[in-house]
């Protein structure tokens, strides 16, 4: 996410804190950098021009060059106006976490529009909204088809309902979205629904029948909500889609997708600058869960670096089985920890989007970005590895003792790799065995006494 932004940004801070002390032309010089750095990831001119004015003015004062460590205060500068420009600045609507999230503070059912480009993402967008209403905030959802443009549209959300468990509008053949919006509502209040999600057809900015038709279905339907879905890979463009859909459809949030696919970072900061409509979310992948709250000061730390430990430790508590997490607990204070366990550990990293996606949110991996990259990890090892486990038999699961030369090339057969990787997986689990039965042994006093440095295997030491 926001890669190629990312590295300019932190070649020209890591030259900055190198120097033990920074004279104003040292700043001057560093702000130029940001700037083509800004411009080069697609960030609208005037959010560049005010961005390095107002983070100038205090960079360059008394108070910055002579700081202990000028260098980390220009940093904390850039951090705290980037968040400024992504919206943290303002609370207002704001959750407690920071994040906008979206608004359903109305009676119900609320009504949730969706508009945005041809092939924005709408339809898949509506569904992850919808899972994600229902799983996390326990509301009863129905989603309505509204795009009578694109062939099997309304069947691919109805095939989307069906996959998520959500319920979808019974399809009329040749009715329009303007009765669609109508029908929808009325069900949904007959129905007891919470929430009724508008799923409206793409459609260009500058076509102006179907510009009508949108203001009709918002007239119509009167939203308690608006969502702009936008391709954050379109760059400055998204900017103008976003004002011309803001001032015909209402819009009052914008949700930013294929966010995972977007090195540059110009669409996010750029869109809540020009428009003032807050970013509520972000699509991070293809999957319906790959979908979260867009936080100001969590992005700004993904860009300059820092990482986004809180967001790690949410997917965490997200994927994880409550049941699962509380067996595994009592097993490791007796020491006890064997192949099924291990496989709930791969199952748990799978969900949290992979090694990739979980090295991502760490403070400083960044860094190290060449050296991953060098090392090829390969994401299809753990689908391998789950594999592998589920070849053996339970006995051989509870007991790798059992584990001989033959059982091993079944295994291997069976689960499509190769004895080798069968061997490194069980080197793998004694090194992880081996760590619980050290934790076991020296105790919560132990551990406090000697550190990590008493259970790691001897080559991490």
């Amino acid at each position: 996410m926001f890669d190629s932004l990312s590295d300019r940004l932190n070649a020209v801070f890591d030259n900055l804190r190198r120097r033990g002390a920074l004279s104003a032309d040292d700043v001057g010089a560093a702000l130029r950098e940001i700037r083509v750095a800004l411009l080069e990831a697609d960030v609208a001119l005037p959010v560049v021009r005010d961005f390095i004015g107002a983070v100038r003015e205090k960079a360059v004062g008394q108070e910055v060059l002579r700081s202990v460590t000028p260098g980390q205060m220009v940093v904390k500068i850039v951090h705290d106006h980037l968040v400024e420009v992504l919206g943290g600045g303002a609370n207002r609507g704001r959750g407690p976490d920071g994040a906008a999230g979206i608004d359903l503070n109305a009676a119900p059912p609320v009504t949730v529009m969706l508009v945005g480009l041809q092939g924005s993402g709408k339809t898949t967008t509506c569904a992850k909204i919808a899972l994600r209403l229902k799983a996390r905030d326990r509301k009863k959802v129905l989603m309505a088809g509204l795009d009578v443009q694109r062939p099997a549209a309304q069947e691919q959300l109805a095939q989307l309902g069906r996959q998520i468990g959500v319920a979808t509008l019974p399809v009329v053949v040749g009715e329009r979205p303007v009765a669609i919006a109508r029908r929808a509502l009325d069900v949904g209040r007959r129905e007891g629904y919470d929430v009724v999600l508008l799923d409206t057809a793409g459609r260009l900015h500058v076509n102006e029948e179907l510009m009508l038709e949108v203001a009709a279905v918002r007239e119509a339907a009167n939203p308690h909500q608006t969502l702009l879905v936008a391709d954050a890979m379109t760059g400055q463009d998204a900017v103008n889609v976003a004002k011309a859909f803001g001032e015909r459809a209402g819009v009052t949030g914008i949700v930013l997708t294929r966010v995972d696919g977007d090195a540059r970072g110009g669409a996010a900061l750029s869109m809540r600058a020009i428009t003032g409509k807050p970013i509520v979310m972000i699509g991070t992948g293809e999957k319906v869960e790959a979908f979260e709250p867009f936080h100001p000061e969590r992005i700004a730390g993904r860009i300059l670096g820092m990482g986004d430990v809180v967001s790690l430790v949410e997917k965490a508590a997200e994927t994880a089985d409550q049941e699962d997490a509380e067996r595994l607990a009592k097993k490791l204070q007796k020491g006890a920890f064997d192949l099924d366990d291990l496989a709930g550990q791969l199952r748990q990293i799978r969900r949290m989007g992979g090694m990739t996606g979980m090295l991502g949110l760490l403070p400083g991996v960044g860094k190290i970005k060449k050296q991953l990259a060098d090392a090829n990890i390969d994401e299809g090892i753990i689908k391998r590895q789950e594999a592998i486990i589920g070849s053996m038999t339970r006995a051989e699961r509870r007991n790798p003792k059992l584990l001989n030369g033959s059982r091993r090339r079944r295994i291997a057969a069976g689960s499509g790799t190769s004895v080798p990787e069968v061997n490194r997986l069980l080197k793998q689990y004694q090194d992880m065995a081996g760590m619980m039965k050290k934790m076991k042994k020296l105790g919560e006093r132990g551990l406090t006494r000697h550190g990590l440095q008493a259970i790691l295997p001897q080559g991490m030491r």
